[in-house]
């Protein structure tokens, strides 16, 4: 990837499509908008149209940068689908970027990054690099249960930091950036190394909501 080739970030793991335009670092074009339903049909024109803006076409798209999850399936899915169409059609990297790295990036470590995950529970994850791999991976939890490490950290960050600010004792540290501009600067420090390996995948703390149907399957005839 060229060092001033356009950055573009987008994410739709919650009630929102979200999407980002970096160059080298700087905002050319930031955008979110709220909703519970229609990212699917939102997302590729907000991306265009962001673009058209700057001047600039999907070949000058250097890397794409996608948020991950956790949050709404379909959301997660939706967003990494359409960085690995992308990608491929472009011939472009593509790199994931989870919701809980987004939060946490740019604030200073360690910190105990919270989401929302409804139904009383968040999502969590503890970034303290002094912890090395023995830091614990992102879970699912319950607001009213939490790890013995999340009471580790002395500030906590995300859409669940002012629940959990009281419980822990501890003060909110507010993100300094869009969501999207998050994805993309955390992409590009992970790219700066070299190019990603794989794709970019989900990451699913909870099973998703649809049941298997009812009725038997059709038998198969010989």
């Amino acid at each position: 990837m060229r060092p001033d080739a356009p950055i573009l970030a987008f994410d739709t793991s919650a009630a929102h499509c979200a999407a980002a335009l970096l160059r080298g670092g700087a905002v050319l074009a930031e955008r979110s908008e709220r909703m519970d339903r229609g990212q699917a049909e939102r997302l590729m024109p907000m991306l265009a149209e962001m673009l058209a803006e700057e001047g600039l076409s999907w070949r000058d798209v250097g890397l794409l940068a996608v948020g991950t999850g956790p949050g709404n399936f379909t959301g997660v899915r939706l967003a990494v689908a359409a960085a690995r169409g992308l990608a491929l059609s472009l011939g472009v990297p593509a790199v994931g970027v989870t919701a809980l790295e987004a939060a946490a990036f740019g604030l200073p470590r360690p910190v105990l990054a919270a989401l929302d995950a409804r139904r009383g529970e968040v999502y969590l994850q503890l970034f303290d690099e002094a912890m090395g791999a023995a830091a614990p991976p992102p879970a699912l939890c319950r607001e009213d249960t939490l790890p013995a490490w999340a009471f580790s950290a002395p500030a906590v960050t995300g859409d669940a930091a002012a629940r959990l600010a009281a419980v822990l004792g501890v003060p909110v540290l507010h993100r300094s950036v869009p969501l999207a501009v998050a994805i993309g600067r955390r992409a590009a420090e992970i790219t700066a190394g070299g190019p990603p390996e794989g794709r970019p995948a989900p990451l699913y703390l909870r099973a998703a909501d649809a049941a298997p149907p009812r009725e038997a399957p059709p038998e198969l005839l010989p």
